[in-house]
């Protein structure tokens, strides 16, 4: 029966299912895997719509709705998430990049710089986009998971940048070596009592290790302010993704630490999204 529905008809399906589900944008999502699943680019979904499926399309449909409908992510079924305008492949072991997080890449590139490091770097995604957009940059990522290193290895040669990034297994500043005149980080700041509130797709598909530090949420800034210092060059930058709620207590850990000209940064919706401090 499926295999006898048109493009349109699944689709309409697709996205009940997918709204009884509990889906935020059930026709988006229902659109975009009947194009992964035709292997198709999504703005040619319209062209297929009048057609017949074929049973070996249908199937894969069925299963990435059935999936899509136990609220796994669709960077997990696609494989791969859009940050800054390029693809990053990504998986259940790293974190899914977010728009948000582009407001730190933009804070980054308002100032000139040469080596940078990226703690818990995940995909790689910041380190990788700071990279490309800076391409007399060299740079370090460093993630405590393994599985997050090898993702972003992978990144990096995808993008053709392996030439310019170390990737290094390390517990923050662990295993670093050297200075940099930026430091950047996206860390696990979800505090514990706040994790039943995330969504299905984060709270259950997400590494959980880089949503929360399963305390208040501030232990990986009290970690980063207090080994930065030694790690930055005079004058380097640091800047951290937060919390919306979060920075005032992550400028007081800076300013703690002997860093200096602290900046709260907001992000497009007016949130508090990124803490700059630099250096002395």
């Amino acid at each position: 029966m499926i295999a006898a529905l048109t493009a349109a008809q699944a689709m309409v399906a697709a996205t009940a299912r997918l709204r009884a589900a509990g889906v935020d944008d059930p026709a988006r999502d229902a659109r975009v895997l009947l194009a992964h699943a035709a292997r198709i680019e999504a703005s040619r979904v319209t062209l297929i719509a009048p057609e017949e499926l074929s049973p070996e399309i249908a199937e894969r449909y069925d299963q990435l709705i059935s999936l899509r409908a136990i609220r796994v992510p669709v960077s997990h079924l696609l494989g791969e998430r859009e940050f800054y305008g390029r693809r990053f492949r990504v998986s259940r072991d790293v974190l899914d990049p977010r728009p948000e997080t582009e407001t730190l890449i933009e804070a980054a590139l308002s100032e000139p710089f040469d080596h940078v490091l990226d703690l818990g770097t995940g995909s790689g995604c910041i380190l990788i986009t700071l990279l490309l957009e800076r391409t007399s940059a060299t740079g370090v990522g460093a993630d405590l998971s393994e599985a997050a290193c090898l993702q972003a290895s992978a990144n990096a040669v995808s993008h053709k940048i392996q030439g310019r990034a170390e990737v290094v297994c390390s517990d923050w500043f662990e295993n670093i070596q050297g200075q940099f005149d930026l430091i950047v980080s996206n860390p696990p700041y979800i505090a514990l009592s706040e994790l039943q509130d995330l969504s299905p797709e984060v709270r259950e598909h997400e590494p959980r290790m880089a949503l929360t530090d399963e305390g208040d949420g501030l232990g990986a800034y009290r970690h980063i302010a207090a080994s930065a210092p030694d790690f930055l060059m005079p004058g380097g930058r640091i800047l951290v993704e937060i919390g919306p709620t979060q920075g005032k207590c992550v400028v007081s850990l800076f300013e703690a630490a002997g860093l200096t000209g602290t900046r709260i940064i907001p992000d497009l919706d007016g949130r508090d999204r990124v803490v700059m401090a630099r250096m002395p």
